[in-house]
């Protein structure tokens, strides 16, 4: 899928910009309404990812829909668009936050300069690996984050379970990266988020705040030598096309978050308040399974395609040059990150 077909809805002919102006002046109309529509009739749910179909956290999002619809016999149901039709994460957020969109899955590390608790996730290296980061997502340190979001008043969002998203590693379209002196000058896109920008240049690179939808163009243009991620991001979204190295420096773990529209969210009953949260809770398991499986996929695909995959034996120098940031932001959370260390 290009991006030109990627910014049009499903035989709606209209453009990403149009659907997000459409969006944003539905979004005092849902707020005002949402109590009588999704209370007392049928209601569609609009469901963003900014990942294509077939991904694991949008088809979780999608059979989470299908239960929804099942469990209520058609009044509440789900609506998923994919591919960044509604925009990038950034944008969704927005649309979420006014009530445009209802249901959103989006990384932590978008959420991190909304509700600063939650960038306690968003240290470098914080997990040792992905079963201690789910033993966080799964137990009472991972509830006590979702409810700081949705207790946040400038979020506007109601948090419903985490995702998986794998460990984020580097990919570059220049050359080899062995050793933490291969990164050194090197432009890499890394989310919106101060932490993430710190990182990139303790490690030796030039961090360059993007959102998602730009990458890939900006990958093939020579804008951004690189980018970091997960593999199934780097070969499900062609980035693997433009940026042949990929290292797998793992330096972070950062979860996945699906949220509702605090707006919409108030308008529903408890009852479906409550069935809500559990099919999340379901979708959270079950995405984990799709991810794995997909994650072996995406690498096998990225061999295929002939490109140089580098294991990173000892990650020790890495972890060393991030200390700055841990210095800068890790006091702040010093409490959280030591139960998130122990658990």
């Amino acid at each position: 899928m290009n991006r030109t077909d990627r910014s049009r809805t499903r035989g709606a002919g209209l453009n990403r910009r149009d659907i997000i102006k459409i969006g944003a002046g539905l979004g005092a109309a849902v707020a005002t309404s949402a109590r009588t529509a999704f209370g007392q009739s049928k209601a569609v749910f609009k469901a963003s990812d900014v990942q294509p179909p077939g991904y694991p956290t949008v088809v979780a999002t999608e059979n989470l829909g299908k239960k929804l619809a099942a469990a209520t016999n058609g009044r509440l149901s789900l609506q998923m668009f994919p591919s960044m039709q509604l925009g990038g994460e950034k944008e969704t957020i927005e649309q979420t936050q006014i009530g445009a969109i209802q249901m959103l899955r989006v990384s932590a590390g978008s959420i991190g300069p909304i509700v600063d608790d939650i960038n306690v996730v968003n240290m470098p290296f914080l997990f040792k690996n992905m079963a201690h980061a789910e033993r966080m997502m799964d137990g009472p340190i991972g509830q006590e984050l979702l409810d700081k979001i949705t207790a946040s008043p400038n979020a506007g969002l109601v948090a419903l379970c985490w995702m998986n998203s794998g460990a984020r590693s580097l990919y570059n379209t220049k050359h080899s990266i062995k050793t933490i002196a291969d990164i050194k000058g090197l432009k890499f896109r890394v989310i919106g988020n101060p932490i993430f920008i710190d990182m990139m240049n303790a490690l030796g690179g030039n961090g360059v705040a993007m959102g998602y939808d730009q990458v890939f163009s900006a990958l093939q243009t020579g804008v951004i030598d690189g980018a970091e991620n997960n593999p199934p991001s780097y070969v499900f979204s062609n980035h693997y096309t433009a940026a042949k190295h990929f290292s797998l420096t793992e330096h972070l773990i950062v979860p996945e978050v699906l949220v509702f529209s605090k707006r919409a969210w108030s308008a529903l009953s408890a009852d479906d308040q409550t069935l809500t949260r559990k099919l999340a809770r379901e979708a959270q398991m079950e995405e984990r399974g799709l991810w794995n499986t997909y994650e072996q996929q995406a690498m096998e695909k990225a061999k295929a395609a002939g490109c140089e995959i580098i294991e990173i034996a000892d990650k020790t120098p890495f972890q060393n040059a991030v200390k700055p940031v841990w210095d800068k932001y890790g006091p702040k959370y010093q409490d959280m990150i030591g139960r998130i260390q122990s658990a």
